[in-house]
């Protein structure tokens, strides 16, 4: 048995969504779109189904071509993989191995410690301001001639803080140029902060800039599991190395090229669970709570020791949350009525505690 596997944490997804009496509930646990497929995207799906007999498209051309268009980014500086997830453990594959660090805040997305200890490298975990927001100056001072990669979660997962482009840009030109930075921007489609930078245009010349990207949050492909990296060609090629062969299925692949294509839908539904997370924070703050400011698809409340007595008062009332013991809880903006028996338990639990 690998050595490495010793004492890892296990990644831990949202519960399922059932209520105390096992009647279905809302599950607001896992940063999963509450919108159906996108327009076209489900046919596109169904089309590719009829050849599952058939291996995929291992180089996913028809997405990357797709892509490299949107994204006006060469082809050749695109990989993709199972996720985002699925393409920062590549990353970290590439890049770190024992006696390697790889720097991240924490607390942060909770794949980092999993896939960094599974390839033998040390976490560098540099804690997030009082704000819940990157230090970056924390994180700069932790970088050794040991470290070979970072990563940055912008918005920030769990907490949906950002790092904004003035604070960024003097991080990456004070990084050494031989440390990968990935720029993990899982949730850009919810910010809405004129502020926070698109990481595609910090990496255009930058050589030592990685950008992930995912269809599984704003675009409500979850389960079919695709995601991309955009790169320099010496990082896009040793993603594409190292990559599991075939990876991404032909239906994850359609669906997502259908989803590109479907920019107008996607904006209003974006910009529909952007307005639901305005009304969700502003009514929270009026209960009295401090939610952190966030520009992702979920709100982060800070509890402390309250925070597993909160997630049971959610569960019990049909709405499951993230939590994270001693820290606070996750919670995504789902649909009104999810969202609305949310923010009743919440006033509840204020007023009882």
């Amino acid at each position: 048995m690998n050595g490495n596997l010793r004492g890892i944490p296990l990644y831990k997804p949202g519960k399922p969504a059932l209520g105390s009496d096992g009647r279905p509930a809302f599950k607001l646990s896992s940063n999963e779109n509450p919108y159906p497929p996108l327009p076209g995207v489900l046919e596109a799906a169904v089309a590719a189904a009829g050849d599952i007999n058939r291996y995929p498209d291992m180089g996913c051309t028809g997405l990357v071509a797709e892509l490299a268009r949107s994204l006006g980014v060469p082809e050749s500086h695109i990989a993709t993989g199972t996720g985002s997830v699925g393409v920062a453990q590549s990353l970290v594959q590439a890049t770190a191995g024992p006696g390697d660090e790889v720097v991240y805040a924490w607390r942060s997305f909770e794949a980092y410690p999993i896939i960094v200890q599974v390839n033998g490298a040390t976490s560098v975990q540099v804690p997030l301001r009082a704000d819940a927001s990157h230090d970056l100056d924390a994180m700069l001072a932790a970088v050794t001639d040991r470290t070979r990669l970072i990563f940055v979660c912008n918005p920030n997962n769990p907490t949906g803080t950002v790092v904004r482009r003035a604070e960024l840009e003097r991080f990456l030109d004070a990084v050494p140029g031989d440390v990968l930075i990935v720029l993990d921007e899982a949730y850009t489609e919810f910010v809405r902060d004129a502020e926070v930078p698109d990481g595609v245009e910090l990496y255009r010349d930058r050589p030592n800039v990685c950008v992930l990207r995912t269809f599984s949050k704003a675009y409500g492909l979850a389960g079919l599991r695709v995601g991309f990296a955009v790169a320099h060609e010496p990082v896009a090629a040793a993603l594409r190395q190292t990559a599991v062969p075939f990876g991404v299925s032909q239906l994850a692949q359609d669906a997502a090229v259908a989803s590109l294509r479907a920019e107008t839908a996607l904006l209003e539904r974006v910009e529909a669970l952007v307005q639901e997370r305005t009304r969700v924070v502003a009514e929270l703050t009026a209960q009295g709570w401090t939610p952190a400011e966030t520009q992702a698809n979920f709100v982060w409340l800070p509890l402390g020791a309250q925070t597993m007595d909160f997630a049971a008062a959610c569960a019990a009332a049909g709405v499951v949350v993230r939590p994270f013991a001693g820290e606070g809880v996750r919670v995504t903006i789902g649909e009104t009525e999810a969202n609305d028996l949310f923010l009743q338990t919440a006033e509840l639990f204020r007023k009882e505690s």
